[in-house]
C-alpha cells in the first residue's frame, strides 16, 4: 500500500533519492517509489533481486531460493571498452527530472524533462550516452532497471511477445528502451556494469550531481 515518504532516502529500486512527501512502497522489505515498484512489476524485475551478482550481498542460494531464479553473471566487457558513468534523477515520481553521462577523459553531458520520472531518466540517461559514444562501451549505471535488462536479458522476451511483458502488459517506457535496445543490438560492442549508488564511487557521484543540477534546472524553467 503507498505511504508518504516523512524522510529522506534511497530507493532500492532505481537508486534514485526518495525525498520527504514523495509517495512510496514496500517491496521484498524495502522502501522504493511507488512509480519504481509499479515499473519492475510491468518489466519483469524481480525486487527481492535487488542487487546484481557482483555485489557484497545476498549469497546466491538465498536468492535462487527467494526468486526461483540463479543470478546471471556480469556481462563481460568488450576489448578496449570506453567506461561511461549515467545516472538520472527525478523530484517527485513523476516531476522534473534529469540524465547525465561523463567519462573519466571529461566528455559529459546532460538534459532532463519538466515532468517525468526516475526510470526515465535512468534510461535516458544511458540512451543518450551510447548514441553520444562511439567505439565499445561498458556503461556503468547504479540503476538495476537498466542493467538488468542487458544482463538478465529482459529485451528479448520483450522482443519475441511483440514488446509486451510476461505479465502480459505493454513494456513501459518502450518509446525509450526501443532504440536503446536497437542500438545495443546493431552495434555488438556494448555492456552494462552495476554500481551501488552513494558509494563513494567518484564517477558516479559526478554523474548524480549532474543530473541532479539538470532536474533541477527542469523545475526553474517550469
Amino acid at each position: 500500500m503507498p505511504m508518504t515518504a516523512r524522510y529522506p532516502t534511497t530507493c532500492a529500486q532505481c537508486s534514485g533519492r526518495i525525498m520527504p512527501g514523495e509517495e512510496i512502497s514496500k517491496a521484498a522489505s524495502k522502501w522504493v517509489h511507488t512509480g519504481c515498484a509499479t515499473a519492475a512489476s510491468e518489466n519483469d524485475s524481480l525486487l527481492p533481486d535487488l542487487e546484481p551478482a557482483g555485489a557484497a550481498a545476498r549469497p546466491a542460494t538465498r536468492t535462487a531460493r527467494t526468486t526461483g531464479k540463479a543470478r546471471r553473471p556480469d556481462m563481460a566487457a568488450p576489448e578496449g571498452a570506453l567506461e561511461v558513468w549515467t545516472d538520472g534523477a527525478c523530484s517527485g515520481n513523476p516531476g522534473p527530472g534529469g540524465w547525465a553521462w561523463a567519462t573519466k577523459d571529461g566528455r559529459q553531458d546532460s538534459g532532463g524533462e519538466p515532468k517525468t520520472t526516475n526510470q526515465r531518466m535512468e534510461v535516458s540517461a544511458a540512451l543518450n550516452a551510447i548514441l553520444a559514444l562511439e567505439g565499445p562501451l561498458v556503461v556503468v549505471s547504479d540503476s538495476t532497471y537498466v542493467v538488468n535488462c542487458f544482463r538478465d536479458e529482459w529485451w528479448r522476451g520483450w522482443l519475441a511477445r511483440g514488446w509486451v511483458n510476461s505479465q502480459k502488459k505493454p513494456v513501459a517506457n518502450r518509446d525509450l528502451w526501443e532504440p536503446l535496445i536497437t542500438a545495443f543490438k546493431e552495434r555488438g560492442d556494448i555492456s552494462f556494469r552495476w554500481v551501488k549508488g552513494h558509494s563513494g564511487d567518484t564517477m558516479n557521484d559526478l554523474v548524480d550531481r549532474l543530473a541532479v543540477e539538470a532536474g533541477k534546472n527542469q523545475s526553474q524553467q517550469a
